[in-house]
């Protein structure tokens, strides 16, 4: 992935807000890589615009070869569909949907619903929730209903997984579950992620950590990753 100069404006009744100001920087595949900075400070923005869900006001996203920063809504919903899985702070599950029903979401979108019901069964197998496919997510725990969000995330076998404060609504026990999936299915993927986070326990897991701070880069050196500036 190659983010070029990318800016982000939030257009106001007289005049512009700047939200991102000239964002650059590469991951490279297989990459872990930790997006932190304050409040305000432009991470989840950012995320957005690098999942395809947000489209910049100027720049360049590349991924794959491709720029998608400035796509049809069409376009980058297959982008989105084939290169890139979404984990979310609030889970985002389908409530009247078992956990291997909201695995299959995805792939009934794609091209993939023949084998839909074993693809999300072999994915909860992987997280560890196998046991509890038939569950809705009323009946799991949040640290279970993250397990099936990242597991609904890696259904289409995208090459990247982009996760916005995948522990912020976690306790302490349940984080370090999540964060030890995260690693270990890194390890046996090979799969890029890409995670914003106020939490400092996911910053020195990564390899590398991007500092944001008012919408810039700053450095940031941390015990588990490499400088970014």
């Amino acid at each position: 992935m190659d983010v070029q100069q990318v800016t982000k404006e939030m257009k106001l009744e007289h005049g512009s807000l700047p939200i991102l100001k000239g964002i650059s920087f590469q991951i490279l595949a297989g990459e872990f890589v930790a997006i932190v900075g304050p409040s305000g400070a432009g991470k989840s923005t950012l995320l957005g615009i690098i999942a395809g869900l947000d489209t910049p006001t100027t720049g360049h996203v590349i991924i794959d070869g491709v720029d998608i920063a400035h796509m049809s809504e069409r376009a980058l919903a297959d982008i989105r569909n084939r290169c890139i899985g979404m984990v979310f702070q609030t889970f985002n599950l389908i409530p009247t949907l078992t956990a291997q029903e909201n695995v299959e979401v995805p792939l009934y979108v794609g091209k993939h619903a023949g084998s839909a019901s074993q693809r999300a069964r072999e994915l909860l197998d992987l997280v560890g929730l196998g046991h509890r496919a038939h569950h809705r997510p009323s009946q799991l725990s949040g640290g279970e209903q993250q397990r099936v969000a990242i597991a609904r995330a890696l259904a289409t076998d995208p090459a990247i997984i982009v996760a916005d404060e995948p522990t912020g609504n976690l306790d302490s026990r349940n984080s370090d579950h999540v964060l030890a999936l995260i690693a270990e299915l890194r390890r046996k993927t090979g799969k890029t992620f890409i995670i914003a986070t106020h939490s400092q326990d996911v910053a020195v897991r990564a390899d590398r950590v991007i500092r944001l701070v008012d919408g810039q880069i700053a450095a940031l050196d941390t015990s588990g990753g490499r400088i970014t500036q």
